[in-house]
C-alpha cells in the first residue's frame, strides 16, 4: 500500500492545503484538477509539475501581463450542443467567447516565452491553432452578447420594420393617452408601457368604458386598467408578427452557429482542458508566493537535507499574531535514517514531525514547498503516518490497539523506499510494557532500511538511538535557565523531558517532586540530570562563544579603525614631507640669492662701513622672516591624584604604565577592575585614586584624537546597495566593503539589488556572501519587493 491510513490528508492537514489553493482558482475548470492532486512517486511527473508550478511563480514575480479571468468552465455548453436539432442561446456563445478570448491570451503569451518557460510552452500541444468560432461569433453578438442587427440579412430587414412600426404607434398612443389625460381619465405619473408583449395606456376603471379598447390587465388594487385602444390594435398585431420572426429569424442564426461549434466541440473539449491546467497551476503559483515555497533539488540518493522548512499552515497563523515561526533543518541519509525525536511536553516535537510530513507529501504532490533553496528532497514509494488518537467505539479497538494496528502495518510493509512518521510512540499503555514494545517495534523499522520520524518520551528509545546504526536522536531546544522551550530541532542527541523542574516551576511542592524522583530510580534520574547539564553546559557554552563573536567584531572594528588611520597618517606624512621639502627648496635658492646680493653689495660698497650696516640690517630682516613660528604648545590637564582608601566604584590610575581604570571589587590586596572594555585584576599597591572629574577629561581627550567615526559612518550607511549595471571587477570591490561595514556597523540584514538579467551579477554576489565568514545567510527578496532580483543578506549574531 502506497498511503496510509487511508485519512492520511486530514491528518496531516494537506485537505487544508488544497483548499487555499482552491480559492487562488479562477473558475470551477481550475477548482476541478485540485481534487486530482494526488501523492506521487514518478520522478519525471514530479519533476515536470513542480517545474510548471515553478516558472508560473516566476511569471507572477516579474509582473508580466497574464490572462486573470474568465477561465469559464463551457462543457455544459459542449454537451448541449452535441444532440443535433439544439441550439445555444446568445448569451451561452457570449461565455463562450470569453473563454476563448482567455484562450487565446494564454495561447498568446506561452508561444512569446518559449524559451522562458519551457515546461509551460509544452502544455500548448493540447490546443489546435487557428479555431475560428470565436471570429463567427464576433460577426453576429456584440460586445454584451446582444445578437448584431445585422447578423443577416433577414434580421435587419425585420428589426427596420419593427422599430417602424414601434415609432408609428407610439405617436397614436401618445395622441390617444394626451386626450384621456387631458380628460381625467388617467393616474397621475403614470405613463404608456407594456402588456402581454402589447403597448396599452394605463385607464381609471371607472373610466375605462369611455375608450373603445381591449382591457390587458389591472393593478394590485384594481383602481387602474391597461387598455389597448382600437386604434393601434391592428399596429400591435403587427408589431407581434415581427417579433415572431424576429425570434425566428435569431433562432436560425443561433441554430447555425451551434451547428458550427458542433464540429469543433473535440477541439474545445482540449482545449478548455489546457485552460483548466492554466488556471491550477496559476493557482498553485499564487500560493507557493504566498508561502515563499521554492523548488529545491531533487536527488536520487535517498537524503532528506532540509534547510528552515516551515509548516505553511502555523506560519500564516503566526503571521496573522504577529510573531515569527521555528523553521525545521533536518538532515536525514541512509547511515541517521531514522529520527527519535525528545524532549518536553508543548517543546514542538509534534510540530516538527507534522511539518516534515506535510512538507514531504507536498512536495510528492508536485507543489513548491516553504524551505531555503540549498535544501535537497528525495522521493519515497510509501508514506506511512501514525499521529493522533485513532479510538474506535464501533470497533472496540481502544488507543493502544489502533496504534498497535498501525505499526503491523508499518512492520509488514515498510521498506528502504518508504518514510513513516510516529507521533508519542509508544503510549497509550503501561510505561515498562508500552516501552519494551515501542522498541521492539523500533528495531524491526530500523532493520527495513525505512526512513522515519518518531517522537517519545521513552528512555530506553533515546538509547537505542544512540547506540543503534541507522539511528539518530534529536532533541527540541529548552532554555534550562527560564524553563521556556525554544522549537528548536537538534540533532546527535537525546532531550530530556524536563518533567522535575517544569514540575517545579509550576509550583509543586519540593518534597512531591523529591518522592517522584525516588520512586523511579537514581539511574534514571542521574541520566536525566546528565541531559540537563549537558543542555545547560550548551547553553552556557553558546552565550560564551556569542560574546567571543561579539568581542571578535569589536577587535576588527578596531583594527579596521587603526589601518585606516595609520594609512591616512601614511599618506600625510607623506604629502608634508613633499610640501616641506619643497618649500624648504624655495627658501633655500631665495637665501642664496639673497646672500649673493648681499656679498656683491659690500664689495660694489668697497666696505663701507655704513652701507655693510644697512646691507647687515636688511639680511637680518630676511632671517627673521623665514624663520618658522613657533606654536604655543596646549598644557595637556594633568590628573588630580586624591588621597584615602580605594573603593568599589572609584576611579584609579595603574602607576607603572597609566592605564586609568574602575574599580569593580576588592578582594583582599587584588582589586578587579575595568579598563575600557577589558576586565583585569591588579595588585592594590600599584593603584593611584583620582578625581572623576580628570578620568572624563582624559577620556575626552582620547575621544578628540581618534580620527574615525563611527557614528558618522552609521548616520551615511544604508542598508540597500545597487550594483545593476556595474562591472564584474566592480562589483565585488563594492559589495566586500559594503558587507564590511554593514557588519562592523552591527546591522542584522541588507539587501544587495543586482536585478534579474542573465543572473550574473546575482551569481556574483552570491559566490562571494558563501566564502564571508561574517555571513549567516542569504535569500532571495519576498516576490512583492523584486524577489530572485535582490538578495536579502542575514549576518552572524
Amino acid at each position: 500500500m502506497k498511503l496510509y491510513p487511508d485519512n492520511l490528508e486530514e491528518k496531516i492537514d494537506f485537505d487544508k492545503i488544497k483548499d487555499l489553493i482552491r480559492q487562488e482558482c479562477t473558475g470551477i475548470l481550475g477548482a476541478d484538477f485540485v481534487k486530482k492532486i494526488a501523492f506521487s512517486k514518478d520522478r519525471r511527473l514530479l519533476s515536470r509539475l513542480l517545474s510548471q508550478t515553478e516558472e508560473f511563480r516566476q511569471i507572477l514575480v516579474s509582473g508580466d501581463p497574464f490572462p486573470s479571468n474568465n477561465y469559464i468552465n463551457i462543457y455544459p455548453y459542449l454537451n448541449k450542443a452535441k444532440i443535433e436539432g439544439t441550439f445555444l442561446f446568445e448569451e451561452d456563445f457570449h461565455e463562450i467567447r470569453l473563454g476563448l478570448k482567455t484562450l487565446s491570451g494564454c495561447v498568446l503569451f506561452f508561444k512569446k516565452n518559449a524559451e522562458e518557460y519551457p515546461q509551460l510552452y509544452q502544455l500548448l500541444g493540447m490546443v489546435e491553432d487557428n479555431i475560428p468560432l470565436e471570429f463567427s461569433i464576433d460577426k453576429v453578438l456584440d460586445d454584451k452578447g446582444r445578437m448584431k442587427d445585422n447578423a443577416s440579412k433577414e434580421l435587419n430587414l425585420v428589426r427596420t420594420q419593427l422599430s417602424y412600426e414601434e415609432n408609428r404607434i407610439r405617436k397614436v398612443l401618445d395622441s390617444i393617452y394626451r386626450t384621456a389625460k387631458a380628460q381625467g381619465f388617467t393616474p397621475e405619473d403614470a405613463s404608456i408601457t407594456i402588456r402581454g408583449g402589447r403597448m396599452v395606456i394605463p385607464v381609471l376603471a371607472e373610466y375605462k368604458r369611455r375608450i373603445k379598447g381591449f382591457i390587458h390587465d389591472e393593478s394590485a388594487t384594481g383602481q387602474t386598467v391597461y387598455l389597448e385602444p382600437a386604434e393601434v390594435l391592428d399596429i400591435n398585431n403587427d408589431i407581434k408578427d415581427l417579433l415572431y420572426m424576429e425570434r425566428r429569424e435569431v433562432q436560425k442564426i443561433l441554430m447555425r452557429l451551434t451547428d458550427e461549434l458542433r464540429e469543433f466541440i473535440p477541439t474545445l473539449r482540449r482545449a478548455f482542458y489546457f485552460l483548466g491546467m492554466v488556471d491550477f497551476i496559476r493557482a498553485k503559483a499564487k500560493f507557493a508566493v504566498k508561502i515563499n515555497g521554492i523548488n529545491p533539488e531533487m536527488v536520487k540518493e535517498r537524503e532528506m537535507s532540509w534547510v528552515k522548512a516551515r509548516h505553511p499552515l502555523l506560519e500564516m497563523s503566526l503571521k496573522q499574531q504577529k510573531k515569527e515561526i521555528v523553521p525545521v533543518t533536518i538532515h536525514l541519509n541512509p547511515n541517521n535514517r531514522l529520527l527519535v525525536i525528545s524532549g518536553p511536553n508543548a517543546g514542538g516535537k509534534s510540530v516538527t514531525l507534522k511539518t516534515v510530513a506535510l512538507v514531504q507529501f507536498m512536495y510528492q504532490c508536485g507543489l513548491l514547498v516553504p524551505m531555503e533553496p540549498k535544501s535537497k528532497c528525495a522521493i519515497f514509494d510509501q508514506f506511512f503516518i501514525d499521529i493522533g488518537d485513532e479510538q474506535n467505539i464501533e470497533n472496540d479497538l481502544s488507543t493502544y490497539s489502533s496504534h498497535l494496528m498501525n505499526m503491523k502495518h508499518f512492520t509488514f510493509f515498510a521498506n528502504k523506499k518508504t518514510i513513516f512518521f510516529i507521533d508519542e510512540f509508544g503510549t497509550g499503555t503501561e510505561p515498562q510494557f508500552g516501552g519494551a514494545i515501542a522498541e521492539a517495534l523500533l528495531v524491526a523499522l530500523n532493520k527495513s532500511g525505512a526512513f522515519g520520524l518518531v517522537t517519545t518520551h521513552y528512555g530506553n528509545l533515546k538509547q537505542l538511538a544512540s547506540k543503534s546504526q541507522g539511528m539518530v536522536n534529536g532533541a527540541m531546544r529548552f532554555d534550562v535557565d527560564r524553563l521556556e522551550p525554544l522549537y528548536e530541532l537538534e540533532i546527535g542527541k537525546p532531550g530530556s523531558s524536563f518533567a522535575f523542574e517544569i514540575a517545579g516551576k509550576i509550583g509543586i511542592p519540593e518534597e512531591i517532586v523529591l518522592h517522584a524522583k525516588a520512586q523511579i530510580g537514581e539511574t534514571r534520574v542521574r541520566y536525566d540530570k546528565l541531559l540537563l547539564k549537558v543542555e545547560s553546559e550548551k547553553s552556557k557554552y553558546e552565550n560564551l562563544m556569542a560574546e567571543v563573536e561579539r568581542k571578535d567584531r569589536l577587535l576588527a572594528i578596531k583594527l579596521r579603525e587603526y589601518n585606516s588611520l595609520k594609512a591616512t597618517l601614511d599618506g600625510q606624512q607623506k604629502v608634508i614631507l613633499n610640501e616641506a621639502k619643497a618649500q624648504a627648496k624655495v627658501l633655500l635658492d631665495d637665501t642664496n640669492r639673497k646672500i649673493e646680493n648681499t656679498i656683491r653689495s659690500i664689495k660694489e660698497s668697497q666696505a663701507n662701513k655704513e652701507t655693510t650696516k644697512q646691507i647687515r640690517k636688511e639680511f637680518d630682516a630676511h632671517k627673521a622672516a623665514i624663520k618658522p613660528e613657533k606654536k604655543p604648545v596646549e598644557p595637556r590637564e594633568t590628573i588630580k591624584v586624591e588621597s584615602g582608601a580605594i573603593g568599589v566604584g572609584d576611579q584609579v590610575r595603574i602607576k607603572d604604565n597609566g592605564a586609568l581604570a574602575e574599580v569593580l571589587g576588592i578582594k583582599g590586596k587584588q582589586v578587579s577592575v575595568t579598563i575600557g572594555d577589558l576586565k583585569s585584576t591588579v595588585n592594590l599597591n600599584r593603584l593611584e585614586k583620582i578625581s572623576n572629574t580628570s578620568l572624563k577629561k582624559e577620556k575626552r581627550a582620547i575621544e578628540k584624537r581618534i580620527t574615525y567615526d563611527t557614528s558618522s559612518k552609521m548616520a551615511n550607511f544604508s542598508p540597500n546597495l545597487d550594483i545593476r549595471g556595474k562591472r564584474g571587477e566592480e562589483v565585488l570591490i563594492l559589495v566586500q566593503n559594503f558587507i564590511d561595514d554593514a557588519f562592523m556597523l552591527g546591522i542584522n540584514d541588507v539587501k544587495v539589488i543586482h536585478g534579474k538579467g542573465d543572473g550574473i551579477l546575482r551569481e556574483l554576489t552570491r559566490n562571494l556572501l558563501r566564502s564571508t565568514s561574517s555571513v549567516a545567510g542569504f535569500s532571495d527578496e519576498h516576490a512583492d519587493r523584486g524577489g530572485s532580483g535582490v538578495t536579502l543578506v542575514q549576518f552572524k549574531n
